[in-house]
């Protein structure tokens, strides 16, 4: 017996052109920061990842940006960078609701699918739409499809007195799985209207590139 999906009762955040991040920051960013110097902080296996140094460079672009600039060799930093990133594959439970022609045994696929035959004043003549007849039955089944999970962690410090100036996780679940493709919208989230209330949770959404 064929069955046809009407409606989904569970959706996955994000879809193949969207991409949704959840930015948390906590801060205390001084406004005189600007054209200080920063370095990163790398663990010895951070040091020998490639993947790593790609997330850094977008990362110290952000920087950059905000009118930071990076340490030379003879130039002393004030801050110091940390970064941390990682992605875990999740399997999305998915119920769905099902109509099924009592009738026939097969699904109605909406208007104009297929005909119903009705007697008029002009003899018999097919009717499309959404006529049964027989009463539709409703039931559920179950789908499992792959959800992946990517966080972002940067924590900038101020190298004297290890001082905390900024602590931004972002979060985001889809169906994309390439890191490389969604890393740069994660790198983007943190320091979107930077640097934001702290401890306000933001929901940012993009459009992904084809």
């Amino acid at each position: 017996m064929r069955r046809f999906v009407v409606l989904l009762f569970v959706f996955l955040s994000g879809c193949a052109s969207t991409l949704k991040t959840e930015v948390t920051t906590f801060h205390q960013w001084p406004a005189d920061a600007k054209d200080e110097a920063f370095v990163f902080a790398r663990t010895e296996a951070q040091s020998q990842d490639l993947p790593y140094h790609h997330v850094e460079s977008l990362v110290r672009g952000e920087l950059l940006r905000l009118g930071l600039r990076e340490a030379g060799a003879k130039d002393k930093a004030t801050l110091r960078v940390t970064l941390h990133y990682r992605m875990e594959e999740r399997e999305q439970r998915v119920l769905e609701t099902v109509l099924i022609d009592s009738w026939y045994g097969t699904p109605w696929y909406g208007p104009n699918s297929f005909p119903h035959w009705a007697a008029g004043p002009g003899g018999v003549y097919p009717v499309y739409g959404p006529m049964w007849l027989g009463m539709p039955m409703a039931t559920t089944q179950e789908r499992r499809t792959q959800l992946f999970h990517r966080e972002l962690h940067i924590r900038i410090d101020k190298l004297a007195g290890t001082q905390p100036l900024l602590d931004v996780k972002v979060s985001s679940d889809g169906k994309e799985g390439n890191l490389v493709k969604v890393m740069p919208y994660l790198v983007k989230s943190a320091f979107t209207d930077f640097p934001g209330a702290s401890g306000v949770p933001r929901v940012i959404e993009y459009k992904l590139k084809e």
